[in-house]
């Protein structure tokens, strides 16, 4: 896992994995559940994406799945997040990586 932000969307988008699949998905949503109590609130799931809200430290902030985009998290209000809203997508998606690379490293061993 390489971590990427950009800011195409109007906020800060933490890409998690440009190609990542619906496996890697919900692998990633089962790390946020359990090791940072994550409780998705609303769940969208269409054809190509996947959108479940969910709050990290009082931010409202979205899990993104694309089959043409791949895995990303970033605020609900996109254009509109505030500050602190773009500084938790920063601070989840650094504490994320570290945790998908030490379960990686458990894998390989």
């Amino acid at each position: 896992m390489s971590l990427t932000l950009r800011t195409t969307l109007g906020c800060t988008e933490a890409i998690i994995s440009d190609g990542g699949g619906l496996k890697q998905f919900y692998r990633v949503a089962n790390v946020l559940s359990q090791d940072f109590n994550v409780k998705f609130s609303i769940n969208e799931d269409d054809f190509d994406t996947i959108d479940w809200e969910f709050r990290f430290k009082g931010q409202n902030l979205t899990l993104h799945y694309s089959i043409y985009n791949g895995i990303s998290i970033f605020p609900t209000k996109t254009r509109d997040a505030l500050n602190k809203e773009n500084k938790a997508v920063v601070e989840l998606a650094g504490a994320l990586e570290g945790k998908m690379l030490n379960e990686e490293q458990r894998n390989i061993a």
